[in-house]
């Protein structure tokens, strides 16, 4: 019997206020659709304008570094292409 959860916080490149609810909303499915491949269930998550709190259940077996490598760069690449206001505002 195991029972593994993790809280991961990602910030957003230099703490700029991008993240709104639509694209809280966005970043919410992507770990549920990716979690899946990785037998990782969300369990709770939360968001601030610059922050995200994801609290999720693993199995032991889960190779973690690679689920939130695969996340950090899908979900980047994805929000910039659907969302081009958050490139605009990352540009420094």
């Amino acid at each position: 019997m195991f029972s593994l959860y993790y809280h991961l916080v990602l910030v957003v490149k230099y703490r700029r206020k991008v993240i709104d609810d639509t694209i809280s909303d966005y970043a919410k499915d992507m770990v549920v659709r990716l979690g899946e491949n990785y037998n990782i269930s969300l369990v709770e998550w939360n968001h601030d304008i610059d922050h995200v709190h994801i609290l999720f259940k693993a199995h032991p077996n889960t190779e973690m570094s690679k689920f939130i490598n695969a996340y950090k760069s899908a979900s980047s690449r994805l929000i910039k292409k659907h969302f081009p206001q958050v490139k605009r505002k990352l540009w420094k």
